[in-house]
């Protein structure tokens, strides 16, 4: 967190959302940063394709390093889950010893641990490029418990052999359950792994399902037509579905279902955060309709 306007500003929408923050403050000089980054998206429309554009200079997230927190402090209260993803791993040489620090915290607790690969070219093309990418990420996943990660995250953020990623997708749970037991092959300490099944027809109209797999057991969602507003955070919202299923005692097909309601109603809104309240998340994972609620 940085001590200027922005980051006040962000501060506030952490507290509205009713997360309890442990920040790490820099000073920003006035004039460079450090900086809050700032990732701006072109949502697209139709024919026309969406657009991330990163504005990541002097980020005071890649500036963090082992030794910032205070893992035994934030983790007093008790830690059930802990959970990180390839995009911090991304930003500096220490931001992935951050997440490997507070992974080991967390499992000496008993925490399950999850990690979301979602690898993103942009980023590791300027911090080493695929090769540094499957090292540090490979690095990471060794010691994870829950994997999330699509097709080309698995095969580009891992280097685990599958199909052509440039393909159309036809929404084939096989190929995917093929592609973990690639993984679990490498990496006998995952016991989960789940992800999102998506094609895309227009920018706007997707077809989406979701995976699980849980020590050998394999779930399928129901696939369903999205009309989308902005796509960003489907996946993020489909991992928080699955993740809470799974923590707050749910079967794995409830999790796997709330995971796939929840990223779909996610492309609903503008931006990449939830607006959805649980209810509607469980009443879509039960098959509800979009008729008006009077």
């Amino acid at each position: 967190m940085v001590h200027y306007g922005i980051g006040e500003l962000v501060q506030t929408r952490v507290r509205e959302t009713g997360v309890t923050p442990f920040y790490k403050f820099f000073e920003h000089d006035g004039v460079r940063g450090p900086n809050i980054a700032t990732v701006y998206s072109d949502r697209g429309q139709g024919v026309r394709a969406p657009v991330v554009f990163y504005n990541r200079a002097n980020e005071a997230g890649a500036l963090l390093k082992p030794g910032d927190f205070d893992w035994a402090t934030i983790c007093a209260g008790g830690v059930r889950w802990f959970h990180s993803g390839g995009i911090f791993a991304a930003l500096s040489e220490t931001t992935s010893e951050v997440i490997l620090e507070g992974m080991r915290a967390a499992k000496s607790l008993g925490a399950v641990i999850s990690f979301d690969l979602n690898y993103r070219a942009k980023l590791w093309a300027s911090a080493g490029g695929l090769e540094r990418g499957q090292q540090v990420l490979r690095r990471i996943v060794s010691n994870v418990d829950a994997l999330i990660g699509n097709e080309e995250d698995l095969q580009k953020g891992l280097g685990i052999a599958g199909p052509e990623v440039t393909s159309r997708s036809k929404l084939d749970p096989d190929t995917f359950f093929g592609m973990i037991d690639r993984v679990v092959e490498q990496f006998p300490n995952i016991k989960v792994v789940a992800t999102t099944l998506r094609e895309v027809h227009s920018t706007n109209r997707h077809d989406w399902a979701a995976v699980l797999w849980l020590d050998g057991e394999r779930f399928v969602s129901p696939t369903c037509h999205l009309d989308v507003i902005d796509r960003i955070g489907g996946g993020d919202g489909f991992a928080a579905g699955v993740i809470y299923g799974l923590i707050s005692g749910r079967t794995p097909e409830e999790a796997l279902r709330l995971g796939w309601a929840h990223g779909a109603l996610l492309t609903t809104y503008h931006g990449d955060v939830t607006m959805a309240r649980l209810e509607e998340v469980e009443a879509l994972a039960r098959g509800g309709s979009a008729r008006v609620q009077r």
